[in-house]
């Protein structure tokens, strides 16, 4: 997130897009329906009718997979009627004849027709958001898991630099992270082209400090694999072993059959977790980790806060933390490690990583700090961008991007589109949710399919549907709903025993990697 929850307070348009916000981030939820109800304006994006939908000024339905054309859609009337913040882009950002080429074709009949949503919303969208005076933009994994990921949050940064909705409270680009500690654990290069603090490691300094600090170890100078890249070289072969940390692919990864053949076709499996999940029952090794309450540590949560978590009680049977089981391994495997605690481990991060260098567990105690902070004495950045922007000369620059369908679009023998998510009730793969009280309220899959979809299929609420991909098929009980539109189902994806993403297929954006999660070409009927 650029700006940090306060800013929420200061909003005075919201813009939720690919966004389930009220069952995936809860707590942010309520502080947007709070805004709302404090007289904010309300604008939601999404195909299926989440509540936030109830509270909006302004709903509109996109076909999934259209964004980047209806956000150009909103840009070409914010562009039009003059409503863009010309001394904002005159003074900060780079590229704008590109931009309005680019989008000069997409009139709101056309996107209408691309998105289907009514041309006169797309209009009503654009000239609340750039009215503001400070509107700010939320949006999560309907965003980001498609084939295009990267030219959607493009194009949501576009329309920011347009309005000049970013720098200052109530405004900015706010992508609302997936779990509780992704953003730290992206932070310490847990990605496939950096190491920690995004440092590039193509960066021929940044390899030389790091090797310094890796007792003269060398540092890689190419990229390594993402995840979808790992399961296809393991499938061929091509790599051996796996060490999987805290994730459960066989749940949570596409094309689950795939993910399947490629972990059964390794040397070694080992798999370093809380339960014996999905993913721990094919490990060759099981090496039981300390939960969150049994371990010290931070999380960096989704506005770039550091945050302490302290131990409250003792973990389970042999069950250790992440670190001192790490630390082992790498003792064994020869590595100088000599950490003896936590905090040992965060000195280490802060001493290579520039955007974490001020911060100690004696600061963080004193209450959390949002990156970057590069010294002991800067109180952190709750906002980014507030004078320039992080690149040399300190300007932004428009990334314009056009339209493309998806990698798979409905046709006559698959004429349903399908789209997996999250329940407010479960977390994830279920792991954990699955074995909590509150997981008793939904306990297996489900199915939505909207109310004209079913009576075409003779379809009643509670009946076995099955929904075939060119991947698989998967079964699941039919709820009749109109949250989402005709020939549109929805599938939570956190059930194993039924997978949702045995219907998603292993393709990913070009340049992020990402799995395209949110489009499946479907058949459905009834099981």
């Amino acid at each position: 997130m650029t700006n940090d929850f306060k800013s929420i307070k200061k909003a005075d348009v919201l813009l939720v897009i690919g966004s389930n916000t009220t069952e995936t981030h809860p707590v942010i939820g309520a502080m947007i329906k709070e805004r709302k109800k404090n007289g904010a304006k309300l604008i939601v994006c999404d195909p299926r009718k989440i509540e936030l939908a109830k509270y909006a000024d302004v709903y509109l339905r996109q076909k999934s997979g259209t964004d980047v054309a209806l956000v150009n859609g909103m840009m070409h009337v914010i562009l039009r009627d003059n409503l863009h913040n010309e001394a904002f882009i005159a003074e900060r950002v780079e590229n704008f004849d590109a931009l309005k080429a680019t989008v000069a074709s997409y009139t709101p009949e056309k996107v209408s027709e691309i998105t289907g949503v009514p041309a006169e919303l797309i209009e009503e969208a654009a000239r609340i958001y750039a009215a503001g005076p400070n509107s700010a933009i939320f949006y999560t994994m309907g965003i980001t898991q498609h084939v295009t990921g990267t030219n959607n949050v493009r194009t949501m940064a576009n329309l920011a630099l347009l309005c000049g909705m970013l720098g200052r409270p109530g405004t900015g680009v706010n992508p609302l992270r997936g779990q509780n500690n992704v953003q730290g654990a992206c932070d310490m290069g847990c990605l496939p082209d950096v190491f920690t603090g995004y440092q590039k490691v193509s960066n021929p300094e940044v390899r030389e400090k790091m090797k310094a600090a890796w007792n003269g170890i060398e540092m890689p100078a190419t990229p390594g694999l993402s995840v979808v890249k790992m399961m296809e070289a393991a499938g061929k072969g091509d790599i051996k072993a796996l060490f999987i940390m805290g994730e459960n692919p066989m749940v949570t990864d596409p094309d689950t059959h795939h993910v399947r053949h490629s972990l059964e076709k390794l040397d070694l499996l080992v798999v370093q977790d809380i339960f014996l999940t999905e993913t721990a029952q094919l490990a060759d090794v099981v090496l039981p980790a300390a939960c969150w309450g049994e371990k010290d540590g931070t999380f960096t949560n989704t506005s770039r806060t550091v945050q302490r978590v302290r131990k409250a009680v003792d973990a389970p049977g042999e069950a250790r933390a992440d670190w001192e089981i790490l630390t082992s391994i790498a003792q064994r495997m020869g590595a100088p490690w000599t950490f003896k605690s936590a905090s040992e481990v965060f000195d280490a991060i802060a001493q290579v990583t520039p955007s974490y260098a001020g911060m100690s567990y004696a600061r963080l105690e004193e209450g959390p700090l949002a990156w970057p902070c590069p010294t002991p004495d800067h109180p952190g950045t709750p906002i980014l961008h507030t004078e320039k922007f992080a690149r040399p000369n300190g300007k932004a620059s428009f990334s314009p991007c056009e339209w493309k369908a998806p990698h798979e679009w409905p046709d006559e023998e698959y004429p349903f589109l399908a789209t997996t998510g999250r329940l407010l009730y479960h977390y994830h793969s279920g792991s954990m949710t699955r074995r909590s009280a509150p997981g008793e309220f939904v306990k297996e899959l489900y199915v939505e399919v909207n109310p004209k979809d079913a009576a075409r299929m003779n379809l009643s609420d509670g009946d076995r549907v099955r929904v075939t991909s060119r991947r698989g098929s998967v079964e699941g009980k039919a709820k009749i709903t109109d949250r989402v539109p005709p020939e549109m189902v929805f599938l939570p994806f956190h059930f194993g025993e039924a997978s949702a993403n045995i219907l998603t297929a292993a393709v990913i954006d070009p340049d992020s990697e990402t799995p395209g999660y949110k489009v499946s070409a479907v058949r459905v009927e009834k099981a």
